[in-house]
This record gives structure tokens, sequence and C-alpha cells, in this order.
């Protein structure tokens, strides 16, 4: 039956040409002028989980992380942009605007991915000292209400763990070896444990890493341009060197060519690195400083020590003055604190007891190189003795109310390398108290270093949150106001709200068309109604 003329006039015109067309001559239009050719049925798209069923129904993968990827989302995108035209013969109009919409984000992501941000950019984009937290106003270019592949979640930081194990190695044969220790008749067997945990736990954490380097390189080149993100690049240099030194066998057998091999990266990482603080700009050294900075200095005292265990003491040398010249600058900046005037949050506190580090492996840098702990190695030594005791002074303020995270194992490498320049301090000035500090601080270090890996299982592999979204490589290279992905989702839904009003609008009409239009017909059939004479 008709519907009265009056309810016809006051329906939008495409309702008028729907209504006259016969329900199943507008389905066979629909799909063309074959009858013959197969239907297709589409789920008709609503507001709230349009995205959601068009993903079900194509049953596509989900595509937000390629931009990460290794060449992977560019190459994905041109190759079916190739072949795109003869796979989808019969697009769904109905997704219409979820396509619009992935294109809008696909080209927002190629230009988020193109280059890396620069050093302002992460500076606007993240705050706290260490650049670890995305500002309020800044969105991200990875969703995140949802949990990431584990490889964008592993950060190049988790060489910290090798750093905190192998020195530990080190420490127990350095108890073994030197004359202030022996009365504790240390066990070659524990050093021979520890040296091959560490070298396991090395291994593990370099192939997981090594992973995310061929899948995810993009992520990599992020983290290695973040500003203090960069200087963790040291630590799996700084892990080997230990590994090296606490070798269960002495270390004259080394080869020359592995310290030359261990420490061209570090080289390379200093030119680089200091290269940037001394010409200014975005990366120079009173914006960029941090605790975590020590790293970009101490693995040349490290590397110092080892080059002159095994007898290169001209390169040794070398390195122990570019790190002594660097180590001063940053000391004083960091004391200055020309980065920021924002107080470290709490969870970022272990990294204060990277003062302790460097001044320590000066020390017996210098003890090794002169062949005594002489006049510079005891000054170097006094003032990580100081620095140490200046912190356990205000050991509330590093443990209460601190979350745990990775940044905790920024403990154990200083405190270690306290005790070893102490063991080693105590031979040269041998005394009670200088081998009851000696026995104390390795004692502490050997707590600190168990307790750590223990709550870093627990955390990783029971409460499985040692590795959260790691928000700081996703940051867009150029800012976007967060109230603009809720009006691109106003416009792509658009043409949804306008079918279900339309639908509405043209069924209280007739009721003998009710159950006719009880789903709305496709924008299809409203272009092919339009169409007909």
């Amino acid at each position: 039956m008709a519907a009265p003329e009056s309810d016809r006039l006051r329906s939008p015109p495409y309702s008028i040409l729907t209504s006259v067309a016969p329900a199943n001559e507008a389905k066979l239009d629909a799909h063309g002028p074959d009858a013959s050719e197969p239907r297709t049925t589409h789920p008709q798209p609503t507001l709230t989980q349009g995205t959601l069923a068009r993903s079900d129904s194509t049953g596509e993968r989900d595509r937000r992380f390629d931009q990460f990827k290794t060449l992977g989302g560019r190459l994905e995108r041109q190759l079916s942009s190739i072949r795109g035209g003869s796979q989808h013969p019969h697009p769904d109009p109905a997704a219409a605007g979820d396509d619009e919409a992935s294109r809008d984000s696909e080209a927002e992501t190629d230009d988020d991915s193109c280059k890396v941000p620069t050093a302002d950019r992460y500076f606007a984009a993240l705050e706290g000292p260490e650049l670890e937290t995305l500002r309020a106003t800044e969105v991200p270019v990875l969703p995140e209400d949802e949990t990431w592949p584990f490889l964008l979640r592993f950060p190049i930081s988790a060489f910290g763990m090798c750093m905190g194990v192998s020195s530990q190695a080190t420490l127990y044969k350095t108890l073994e070896l030197e004359p202030s220790t022996a009365f504790l008749r240390v066990s070659p067997g524990v050093n021979y444990v520890l040296w091959w945990v560490s070298a396991a736990l090395m291994a593990l954490v370099s192939f997981i890493y090594l992973l995310k380097v061929v899948f995810y390189f993009e992520a990599v080149r992020r983290e290695f341009h973040h500003p203090i993100r960069v200087n963790f690049f040291f630590a799996p240099w700084i892990a080997c060197l230990f590994l090296a030194k606490g070798l269960p066998e002495p270390v004259m057998s080394l080869h020359h060519a592995v310290w030359y091999q261990l420490m061209a990266p570090i080289l390379f990482l200093d030119l680089k690195m200091y290269g940037q603080w001394m010409s200014g700009g975005e990366w120079r050294l009173s914006r960029v400083a941090s605790p975590t900075t020590h790293l970009a200095v101490v693995g040349n005292f490290v590397g110092a020590q080892l080059g002159a265990r095994m007898g290169l003491r001209e390169p040794a040398l070398f390195f122990f003055a570019v790190g002594t010249v660097h180590y001063v600058v940053l000391f004083v900046t960091l004391y200055q604190r020309l980065p920021t005037n924002v107080p470290l949050p709490r969870d970022l506190h272990p990294v204060f007891f990277l003062f302790v580090a460097t001044p320590s492996v000066a020390s017996v840098a210098w003890a090794r190189i002169s062949g005594e702990f002489g006049l510079g190695a005891r000054v170097a030594y006094y003032v990580a003795l100081f620095l140490y005791a200046s912190l356990v002074a205000r050991v509330s303020f590093f443990f209460r109310g601190v979350r745990f995270s990775l940044a905790w194992w920024a403990y154990t490498f200083p405190v270690t390398s306290a005790a070893i320049a102490t063991a080693v301090y105590a031979s040269a000035m041998t005394s009670a108290l200088t081998q009851a500090l000696a026995v104390g601080l390795s004692a502490v270090a050997s707590v600190t270093v168990a307790g750590v890996l223990a709550t870093t299982v627990y955390r990783a592999f029971v409460r499985r949150d040692l590795f959260p979204n790691d928000v700081s490589i996703a940051i867009r290279r150029r800012p976007k106001a967060k109230f603009g992905k809720i009006l691109k989702r106003i416009r792509t839904s658009s043409a949804d709200l306008k079918e279900l009003v339309v639908s509405r609008h043209s069924g209280a009409g007739s009721a003998s068309e009710t159950s006719s239009v009880s789903e709305p017909p496709t924008p299809m059939v409203y272009g092919r109604a339009r169409a007909e004479p």
C-alpha cells in the first residue's frame, strides 16, 4: 500500500524514490545489473562499533604498529596500493567513513614515521627530567589503552640488569684476589657461577633487543634519538667490559683485539655525544644532562681499567683522559641543575646513585694505569665515598613510596663499583677499618643485587608488569591537538548518523513499510534510487 501523498511530500526526495521502487528490485539493483551475480551482505555499521564490525567482517589484522616495523609499514602499504584494486572489486560503501579515517590515519602515520622527532620535540611532548611521561596535551601515535607488542615495550635500559649482575662477578673476583680480603677465603666457584649467570643474562637480553632491531628498527631509531635514552646505548658495552674483567681466567689471557672491539662502539658514541654537547643547539649539555648521563662517561673508565690490566697502558690513558674532562663538566652541570628545575619523580630516585659509579671506577682505573693506589686514585675514591655517604644518609628518600621499575637497577652497578674500589683501596691502605668497610660495602652490594634481581623476576613472570607501554617513543613528529581525534571521529560518523535519522523519518510515513525499513538501507541503495529516472 502506498503512503499518503502528504507524507510523501514531507519525506526527503530520496525517501520518495526508494518507497516507489519495490524492495526486491532495489536490492537487486544495489548489486549491479547482473541478477545472477552472487550477492554479498554486509553488516550495517553502528555509531559505537563501526570500526570493530568492519574489522571482524573483513578479517584484517591490526596495522597500527606497522609504522615501527623495519620497512614493514611502508612496504606493505606500497604493495597493497599496487594490488588493492583487484583484490576488492566490491568495496563496502557502509565502511566509507572508516576507510577515510584509516587513510587519514595512515597519512599521519607516514608523516610521523618518515623522520624521527627532534630533541626539541621530545622535550615538548614529554615531561620529567628523564623524559618518560607523555604530557596531557599530547596524543601518541600508538593506542594508550592497549598493551603493545612485547618487543616495542622492551627498552634499551634493560641492559642495566646486565651491568648490575656482571659487576657482581667482578666484585667476587676482586674479593678473591685482593690481599685485603684474603681472610674471607672467597671460593673461585662463586666468581665462576656469577660469571656464567651474567653471560646467560647478557645473551638473553641481547637476543631480545636484537629481535627488536630486526623487526622494529624504527622504534630503536627513536630510542637512539631520545635525549636521555641514548645514554643507555653505552650499557651493553659496559656490561661486556665487566664480563671481560670478571672472567674466571686471568685477564692477561684475553687477546688485545677483544678490548679494541669493545671500545670501538664506546669511542663512536663518545664522538657523537660529546660533539653534540660542545656544538650547542638542542643537544647542548645544559639541556640534556641528567643522572643517567653518567653512563656516557663511566664507560671510558671501565675500558681504561680493563686496558691497563691487559697491558694496553697508552690506549687506557687516552680513554681515562677523555672521561675525566667530560666527567668534570658533567658533574658541575648536574650540581647546578641547569637542565630543569623540576625535581626527579620518585620512581627515578635510584638514578641518583649513578653519581657514585663514575668516581669509584675512575679511582681503580687510575690505580691500574699508574701501578699504585696513589694520590689521584685516592682523590677520586674519596669523592665517591663522600657521595655514597651523602646518599645513604637520605635512604628514606630513595625507597619510601617508590614504585619498582627497571630504574631500580641503578642501585646495583654503583654500589658494586664502590665496593670494588674499597677492596682495592684497603689493599693499599690496610687497616681494620678499611677491611671492615670493604666487607660491609660488598655485603650491601650483594644484598642489593640479589633483592633487585628477585623483584625483577617476580614482576616480569608473576605480575607481568615490568615492561609497560613505552610512551616515550610513541610521540608524534609534529604536535596534534587532543580534540582533533574527536572531531575526526564525528566527521567519519556523520554519514551513519544521517542514515539513521532518514530511516527513522521515512519509517514513520507508513505502517505497512515498517518491516521493510527496520534495517536502514545502505548508502548504495540511496545512490541507485537517486540515479533512477
